[in-house]
C-alpha cells in the first residue's frame, strides 16, 4: 500500500513540476458573454436571455475527462443527482429544483430522449458516455412550451461531436483509477475507461464512427459485513453521416447502441446479492435543416427502443420503444422579432402484458421581442392532444430588462409559466401499483431574478423560484400503488452564481442552491448545497483546479420500517491537472476525488467513494 502511496504522490508532485517548467504563454481568457440557444431555440447573446442558461462547454467536459455525466451535472446550481457519488451504475435520483426525474426533460441533438418502459418514463443517464459530447446547456424551470411534457423543472440539452473538418481525424481518451471507499483505501485498479472516435469530412459529406467502454469494480452496492463487489460495464456505439445538399439544405443522420450491466444487492433487508441488471438502447434518427432567406425549417425525428432485464428475486422484463418528431420553422421579421412554430408528434410504447402506448400531438408557437431600450420577452403557448386525456394548454411569460453599463449590464428577469405531465404507461397499466384512475401532473412556476455583468471578468446572479405542483403522483408504500397527492406540493429556493476571472490565469467560479419543498418529506432533498471551482493556468500547456462540493442535511427513509432519518451534511474536495505535451495533440492529466478521504452517506445504506485516483490521456489526431 505504501508503495502505491508514494506512487500517486510522485505522479501528483511530477505533474506539478512539469507546470513549472513549462516557458510562459499568452493565456485564452474564457468571454463569459456566452451564446445561448435553448431557452430560445435562436442564438442569442446571453444579456437579451430572460433566463440563466447554464452552460457545460466542450473545455469543461475535457477537463472532467472520465467522470459521468451525472457528476459534471451535480456540480451546477439548483440540481441533485442522488446516487452520483456512490458506485457506479448506482440507479440515480435526478431533483432539479426540488423535482423528481419525470420532471426533467432529456434531450440530444434536439429530440427528446425518455425510457416509455420504467416505472417513472424517465431517461436513465447512466446509458451516457461523456467522451462523445461536445456541450450540454440546462434550462431551469418551467419549458414545456418550448419541449413539451416532462419540462417542468429543467430541460437538459446535450449537443454531441461534430466530425473533424479535415478529411480523416481521431480522437483516442482512455484513463484508468482506483475504485475504493474511504475506509479501504487499497489503491488497486479498479476502473478503466476508454473511447475512439474517427471522422471527417470529404467536400460536402461528413462522416463519424465512435466506440466507448467502461468498466468498475471493487466495490459493493451496499454496505454490508461481506462487501462482495459489484460491477458495472457499459459500451456504446456511435455512428453518424451528413450531407449538405447545397449551403440551404443539410441532413445527418444517426445511430446509437449502448449496452449496460450492473450487479447489485437487496435493498430490503440490507444484504448482499448477486442481482443484475441488463439494460439495451437503440436510437436511429435524423435531423436536417433547410435555410431561406429570414429563417429556416427543423426537422428532427429518432426511434429508440429499449430493453431491460432483472435477475433478482424478483425477476422482470421490460420493452420498450418510442417515436419522436419535431417540425419547426425559425423566422426572423426583424432584429426585434424573431418566432417560433412548430409540431411535436411523440408515441410511446410499452409491452406489460400486452402492448400499451399512448401519443402527444403538439403545435407551439414561440416570440421573441429584443427592444431597443432594453426591454426583451419570450412568450409562448403550447396544446397537448394526448390520446388518453385529451388537450391541454400550456404556457410561459419571461420579460426581462437589461439597464446597460460602462463595461457590462445589469438585468432583471422575471417568468411566470405553467407546464403538464402524465402518468407513465407504468403507472397506468404496470405490474407493480398500477392506477388507471390516475390524473395528470399540473404545475405552476414563478421566477424573479438579477444578473450583473461587469465586461468579461465578472459575472453573478441570483434567482428566486417558487413552483406549485398539483395532482403529484407518488407511490404509497402501504397501499402498494399509485395516486395523486391530495394537497398541492410547494418548492421554493434561491439560487446563486458567480463567474470571476480576478486575473488573467485565475478562474473561479462557484454556486449556491437553498431548496424548500412543502407537501411530503422530500427524501434526500438538501435545503443546502455549494459548489466551487478554482482553476489556475500555470502556463499556456499546464492547467490546475481545485474543487469543492457542500452538501447539506436531509432526509431519508429508512424502507425496513419505513421511518425518515436525517442524514448529516458533507464536504468533498477534488484537485484536478492537466498537461498539454503535444500541442493539441496530447493531453495527460490526473484527477483526485474525495481528497481528504471524507466518509460520509448519500442513500441509507448504500456505499459511497472515498478517495480516489484517476490518470488519462487524450490524444487527437
Amino acid at each position: 500500500m505504501i508503495k502505491k502511496r508514494v506512487l500517486i504522490s510522485a505522479l501528483v508532485f511530477g505533474f506539478i513540476n512539469l507546470s513549472l517548467a513549462q516557458e510562459e504563454g499568452p493565456m485564452e481568457i474564457q468571454e463569459l458573454d456566452e451564446v445561448v440557444v435553448s431557452d430560445s431555440r435562436f442564438s442569442l447573446k446571453r444579456e437579451n436571455s430572460g433566463k440563466t442558461v447554464i452552460q457545460i462547454s466542450q473545455k469543461e467536459l475535457a477537463q472532467n475527462q472520465g467522470k459521468t455525466v451525472a457528476e459534471i451535472i451535480n456540480t451546477k446550481s439548483g440540481i441533485e443527482i442522488n446516487g452520483s457519488r456512490g458506485r457506479e451504475g448506482e440507479v440515480l435520483g435526478v431533483f432539479p429544483r426540488g423535482g423528481r426525474g419525470r420532471q426533467v426533460l432529456i434531450l440530444i441533438d434536439g429530440v427528446r430522449v425518455s425510457d416509455p418502459s420504467s416505472f417513472s418514463q424517465e431517461y436513465d443517464l447512466r446509458l451516457l458516455n461523456t467522451a462523445t459530447i461536445e456541450s450540454i446547456e440546462i434550462i431551469k424551470g418551467a419549458a414545456s412550451t418550448l419541449y413539451g411534457m416532462s419540462a417542468a423543472t429543467a430541460v437538459i440539452n446535450i449537443t454531441t461531436k461534430k466530425a473533424s473538418k479535415n478529411r480523416i481525424g481521431a480522437n483516442f481518451q482512455s484513463s484508468i483509477g482506483t475504485n475504493q471507499t474511504s475506509k479501504d483505501q487499497n489503491y488497486n485498479i479498479a476502473e478503466f475507461k476508454n473511447a475512439a472516435m474517427v471522422s471527417g469530412t470529404l467536400e460536402r459529406f461528413t462522416y463519424q464512427l465512435g466506440f466507448s467502454n467502461a468498466y468498475s469494480n471493487g466495490l459493493s452496492s451496499l454496505i454490508t459485513p461481506e462487501n462482495e463487489e459489484d460491477p458495472f460495464s457499459r459500451y456504446n456505439l456511435d455512428a453518424k453521416i451528413g450531407y449538405e445538399f447545397s449551403q440551404k439544405f443539410k441532413i445527418v443522420i444517426y445511430a446509437n447502441q449502448t449496452k449496460m450491466n450492473t450487479a447489485y444487492d437487496e435493498s430490503f433487508g440490507m444484504v448482499d446479492a448477486p442481482y443484475v441488471f441488463l439494460s439495451e438502447q437503440t436510437r436511429a434518427g435524423l435531423s436536417s435543416k433547410w435555410s431561406y432567406e429570414k429563417g429556416d425549417l427543423n426537422l428532427n425525428a429518432a426511434y429508440s427502443s429499449y430493453n431491460s432485464e432483472n435477475q433478482s428475486a424478483f425477476p422482470s422484463v421490460f420493452e420498450g420503444s418510442n417515436y419522436v418528431v419535431d417540425l419547426f420553422n425559425r423566422y426572423t421579421f426583424s432584429d426585434q422579432f424573431l418566432t417560433v412554430l412548430g409540431l411535436n408528434y411523440n408515441l410511446d410504447r410499452s409491452i406489460i402484458e400486452d402492448t400499451k402506448e399512448f401519443s402527444v400531438l403538439d403545435p407551439y408557437i414561440n416570440l421573441v421581442y429584443l427592444s431597443s431600450f432594453g426591454l426583451n420577452i419570450n412568450a409562448g403557448a403550447r396544446l397537448n392532444l394526448h390520446s388518453e386525456y385529451g388537450s391541454n394548454w400550456v404556457y410561459n411569460l419571461n420579460p426581462s430588462y437589461i439597464y446597460k453599463l460602462s463595461s457590462g449590464y445589469l438585468k432583471f428577469m422575471a417568468t411566470y409559466a405553467t407546464s403538464y405531465i402524465t402518468p407513465s404507461l407504468s403507472q397506468l397499466f404496470g405490474i407493480f401499483g398500477a392506477n388507471e384512475m390516475l390524473e395528470p401532473e399540473d404545475d405552476r412556476t414563478i421566477e424573479c431574478g438579477i444578473e450583473y455583468r461587469a465586461s468579461s471578468a465578472l459575472r453573478v446572479s441570483a434567482l428566486y423560484f417558487n413552483r406549485k405542483e398539483n395532482n403529484f403522483v407518488f407511490y404509497d408504500n402501504t397501499q402498494f400503488q399509485y395516486f395523486n397527492a391530495p394537497e398541492s406540493i410547494e418548492v421554493q429556493g434561491l439560487e446563486v452564481e458567480l463567474q470571476w476571472r480576478p486575473i488573467e490565469k485565475l478562474s473561479i467560479d462557484a454556486n449556491y442552491t437553498y431548496t424548500e419543498r412543502i407537501g411530503d418529506n422530500a427524501i434526500r432533498l438538501p435545503r443546502n448545497k455549494i459548489n466551487a471551482v478554482a482553476g489556475y493556468s500555470f502556463s499556456k500547456n499546464t492547467f490546475a483546479s481545485f474543487s469543492y462540493a457542500y452538501t447539506g442535511q436531509r432526509v431519508d427513509t429508512n424502507f425496513n420500517n419505513f421511518e425518515d432519518q436525517d442524514l448529516d451534511p458533507f464536504s468533498l474536495f477534488g484537485f484536478y491537472i492537466e498537461q498539454e505535451v503535444i500541442q493539441q495533440r496530447l493531453k495527460i492529466f490526473l484527477n483526485a476525488d474525495n481528497l481528504f478521504n471524507t466518509e460520509f452517506t448519500e442513500v441509507l445504506g448504500f456505499t459511497t467513494r472515498g478517495r480516489n485516483f484517476r490518470l488519462g490521456l487524450n490524444l487527437i489526431f
